[in-house]
């Protein structure tokens, strides 16, 4: 595999770019990976490889091995908060449960205790599936929604939707309250919040199951407003090649979402700034290493990284 650094589109990407390290592949073997997280106890980043229903583990010490099986085609992952640090229990999205899933780490980061259901219906009617999932700085839990687990048994189970549409959803561990903060959004993917919570992005993937070739491929920006609603929607960028379902966010604001060749790197404002070239289809990417400056990218078989210049918001 040829070498790929970031590609620089604007003046603005360049401090980022500059001094940054070549693409690596790191690992390979999954159908299709998904939901990269970050453990900062074990130096370690998990992944779930959706199809063969089990999550997968990276050590720079003891390369890939099998985390855990039989997870019910879980995918997106982040760390419940400890104070202000994002260090404690991991979050699962779980398509086979349809439910968000705690596992709670010990001190080296691993399962100490069995898994719990946080929460799984809305109104006493069954999620669809949850996709992906971050939490804010007051600790509410806010996830996607899409059908993506229950269109077949490929992903999850196949089953109707109980819900007959998909949402974006804030859920508040402390009171227990679901709410649904989003149903703009068509098919809501992949979400992430700006460095200061003001603003919070959404992908549209409802083009991703499509044969006649409508649905989006985008991303929708909307205003935080008081930590709890959403307003103002707008598109904040159209990704091509493909469609962007996972995307993350750097201290400084640019936004790196997934594609079919490439991770792209967006300004707030919305322009194009850069682009990091990948050689399989990008599924996910979360920030993580030691300093936090280790963009792992999962893509199709693969798991990637390259050293930015940055870090990530939330590492």
């Amino acid at each position: 595999m040829p070498a790929a650094f970031p590609e620089v589109l604007d003046a603005r990407f360049a401090p980022v770019a500059a001094g940054a390290g070549p693409l690596e592949r790191l690992c390979t073997g999954a159908v299709w990976s998904e939901g990269p997280v970050w453990l900062r106890e074990s130096g370690e980043l998990l992944w779930s490889d959706i199809p063969n229903d089990r999550m997968l583990a990276w050590h720079p010490r003891d390369g890939m091995r099998v985390w855990r099986e039989r997870c019910e085609f879980v995918n997106g992952h982040v760390r419940e908060r400890t104070g202000a640090a994002a260090t404690g229990a991991l979050l699962h999205c779980s398509h086979g449960r349809r439910a968000i899933v705690r596992t709670r780490l010990d001190a080296f980061g691993r399962p100490e205790a069995d898994d719990e259901i946080v929460v799984d219906r809305y109104q006493g009617r069954r999620l669809n599936s949850p996709n992906d999932v971050v939490v804010a700085r007051d600790g509410a839990i806010w996830f996607t929604d899409p059908p993506y687990g229950i269109v077949s048994d490929r992903e999850g189970h196949r089953a109707d939707s109980e819900l007959g549409d998909c949402y974006v959803f804030r859920f508040d561990p402390a009171t227990g309250a679901l709410r649904i903060v989003s149903d703009l959004v068509e098919e809501p993917n992949g979400l992430a919040f700006s460095p200061d919570e003001c603003c919070l992005y959404v992908t549209d993937t409802s083009a991703a199951l499509r044969t006649d070739g409508g649905g989006h491929h985008h991303i929708v920006a909307f205003d935080v407003i008081g930590g709890q609603d959403l307003a103002n929607p707008r598109v904040f960028a159209v990704v091509t090649p493909g469609l962007a379902d996972g995307l993350r966010v750097d201290v400084g604001g640019l936004v790196y979402a997934s594609s079919a060749d490439a991770v792209q790197v967006y300004h707030p404002d919305g322009t194009r700034v850069g682009r990091i070239p990948v050689p399989e289809k990008v599924g996910n990417l979360v920030f993580g290493g030691p300093d936090g400056d280790e963009l792992f990218i999962c893509a199709s078989t693969s798991l990637y990284r390259i050293v930015l210049n940055t870090r990530g918001a939330t590492s």
